[in-house]
């Protein structure tokens, strides 16, 4: 009897250990819980398919952010992004915004391309050069409707 209560004691302590260093690993990988110094910045997407909240914010590959919120616009149909950057890392207010894929059957991320231009963004700022989502499907038809023209 007193085998099995501690049996029982050390397999809860086991499975509190792992729900412990799997919220920690999540927060940590997700930057969901961490209070990184950040600054927030915008921009409007015709299409941001394949975007949700917390999707990477990339410069030159690197992670440097997450999506915050996407609001649309009732008016103008389009999606206005919210996302974080790191305080670290300065964007030329040239820029440009893309929504990215890894690949043809990867996962979708928001790449920042920088300008040239030596003064930078302000926090709030909104990019105001952009490019949403392009739809694979859609490019499939029209590739299939091109080439059946010949």
């Amino acid at each position: 009897m007193i085998n099995r209560s501690v049996t029982e004691i050390l397999i809860g302590a086991v499975v509190v250990a792992t729900a412990i260093w799997f919220l920690y690993y999540t927060s940590t990988r997700t930057n969901i819980m961490t209070n990184e110094d950040s600054y927030n910045l915008s921009a409007d997407f015709r299409s941001v398919e394949g975007v949700s909240l917390g999707t990477d914010v990339r410069l030159a590959g690197v992670k440097i952010g997450i999506v915050k919120a996407l609001i649309l616009n009732p008016e103008t149909y389009r999606v206005k992004a919210i996302f974080s950057v790191k305080n670290a890392i300065k964007i030329p207010d040239d820029s440009q915004a893309l929504i990215s894929t890894e690949g043809l059957l990867g996962g979708t991320f928001l790449e920042l391309v920088p300008g040239g231009s030596f003064d930078y963004l302000a926090p709030e700022s909104v990019i105001m050069d952009t490019q949403g989502s392009v739809s694979i499907i859609t490019l499939l038809m029209r590739l299939g409707t091109t080439s059946g023209a010949d």
